[in-house]
């Protein structure tokens, strides 16, 4: 659930950056149970209101969904456009991180990462 919170609090709407395979898919597994449950609530009660408000919630949420997305492309090393193509997209969504910083940000996991702890020696 704290992956889910942080990308809608912290990462609204940020296109920029790296997310871990973690984010992507616990974000995406919290968003499917909360749009399944409020549209059987609602099939079940028979309440007009709830459709209305997973409605609501779908628009609420496809922003930060698309931009998690990106944000997971850009982590395997690809451009954020690598979404619209079907089925590929699914493959890049399961592949590993990119090791080490791209163009993009350092690697979420922190393999890779240039820090001062790993120059040392080094000249």
């Amino acid at each position: 659930m704290n992956w889910y919170l942080k990308v809608v609090k912290e990462h609204y709407a940020d296109f920029k950056g790296r997310a871990r395979r973690q984010e992507y898919w616990m974000f995406f597994l919290f968003n499917i149970i909360i749009s399944y449950a409020l549209d059987l609530i609602s099939g079940f009660l028979d309440l007009s209101i709830l459709s209305f408000v997973s409605t609501i919630y779908s628009l609420a949420v496809l922003i930060p969904s698309i931009a998690v997305g990106v944000r997971r492309m850009h982590d395997v090393g690809k451009s954020g456009w690598f979404l619209l193509i079907p089925f590929y997209n699914l493959y890049l969504a399961v592949s590993d991180s990119e090791v080490g910083p791209n163009k993009w940000g350092d690697n979420p996991k922190g393999l890779g990462n240039d820090s001062a702890i790993d120059s040392i020696g080094k000249e």
